[in-house]
């Protein structure tokens, strides 16, 4: 089975941290790592493409320094190896201007503004879960225990 990854950047150890445990819930079945910088989570993205593996979400603080979040969103959305990846904007510093660009450019998925709930985190990235993988055909049934069974059953349905 392949393993379905769930990459969190931020420049800041407490958010990552954070995420991590928000979204330990997932790890019997997703793959969650932290990265502190675009530049390490593109060293990552390779490792994780190159082993074979599914790069299924991707959570991106906005205000890093080198590469911004929207900037490393965009690059990832052009990188014809991950046409199904799902891409967030976790901040509280991107400017209305900053959020255009993530939708336009980047083709944002979801943004979720700082401080988030763990519940509302949790429901977002299982949709966004089950996104990936009626849209990557895998065998939903693998995955199901971390699935948003409304989406699952809309997707299926909408098969039909």
């Amino acid at each position: 089975m392949d393993r379905l990854y769930i990459v969190c950047v931020d420049d800041q150890r407490e958010v990552l941290n954070a995420l991590a445990d928000d979204l330990e819930i997932l790890n019997a079945h997703v793959e969650v790592e932290i990265c502190e910088s675009a530049s390490e989570a593109k060293t990552l993205i390779e490792e994780i493409d190159a082993n074979g593996d599914l790069l299924a979400v991707v959570i991106s603080d906005q205000v890093m320094p080198g590469t911004s979040g929207v900037d490393f969103l965009t690059q990832l959305k052009e990188d014809g190896r991950f046409p199904k990846t799902l891409k967030i904007l976790l901040t509280g510093l991107a400017t209305h201007e900053d959020t255009i660009q993530a939708i336009n450019e980047a083709g944002l998925d979801q943004y979720i503004e700082k401080p988030w709930s763990q519940e509302d985190l949790v429901i977002k990235i299982k949709k966004l879960l089950t996104l990936y993988v009626l849209r990557s055909g895998l065998d939903y049934q693998s995955f199901i225990q971390v699935l948003d069974q409304t989406t699952l059953y809309e997707g299926l349905r909408a098969r039909t």
